[in-house]
């Protein structure tokens, strides 16, 4: 069933409600699938570390959770519910992984925190500037999450396990790299949008 917005809804009659669906629901669902999988492997490999080239440490697991920005991103235009949604089912899948994987149980709370409370601003951020460029909204929310994230992260993970001259120095090389994969994939999107001569859409109902 579908409206004149163009989204489609579904009736659920013992509940007597609907579950609206995006445009594109299909796109948002694999875009939250791939934002999940990168949490995952993120939190699998956040104990390896590479060495900038002057100061800082940077997770492998950082790496890998650079791929969520452009997902979460593309999640936003659903609205608000949907990005709760995966962050709230991450949470959950992280929790299992901890039990079924051996994954550090303080990597895994770091995680769960750290997608809740910065994830979370993220959103109320990027929604905020939605009348904004993509490219404004993207870097505008990165600027509160990403040190937001880190900071939760690395601290609850590793404090009493490295020392604080190591754990601001991973502080400072995640920020550092967050920012860059980050703010390079605001401008591409931003300059795909562009070309076509449009803006990402997001739906203001969230």
């Amino acid at each position: 069933m579908s409206d004149q917005s163009g989204t489609s809804t579904i009736a659920l009659p013992l509940l007597s409600t609907r579950i609206r669906l995006p445009e594109r629901a299909w796109a948002t669902l694999g875009a939250m699938a791939i934002y999940i999988v990168a949490v995952l492997i993120a939190n699998e490999t956040t104990t390896r570390f590479i060495s900038l080239p002057w100061y800082g440490l940077v997770s492998v697991g950082t790496l890998v959770f650079g791929i969520t920005f452009t997902q979460r991103d593309r999640v936003h235009r659903a609205g608000r519910p949907w990005v709760y949604a995966m962050l709230i089912t991450t949470a959950i899948l992280a929790t299992l992984q901890s039990w079924l994987t051996g994954v550090s149980w303080r990597i895994i709370l770091a995680s769960c925190l750290a997608i809740l409370l910065a994830e979370a601003a993220d959103t109320e951020v990027f929604h905020h500037l939605r009348e904004r460029s993509w490219t404004v909204r993207v870097i505008g929310s990165n600027a509160i999450s990403i040190p937001l994230d880190t900071l939760i992260f690395t601290i609850v993970a590793f404090a009493g396990v490295f020392s604080w001259g190591m754990i601001w120095s991973i502080v400072w090389g995640d920020i550092v790299a967050k920012t860059a994969i980050g703010t390079a994939a605001a401008f591409i999107r931003g300059f795909e949008l562009g070309k076509r001569g449009r803006d990402e859409p997001t739906d203001n109902r969230g």
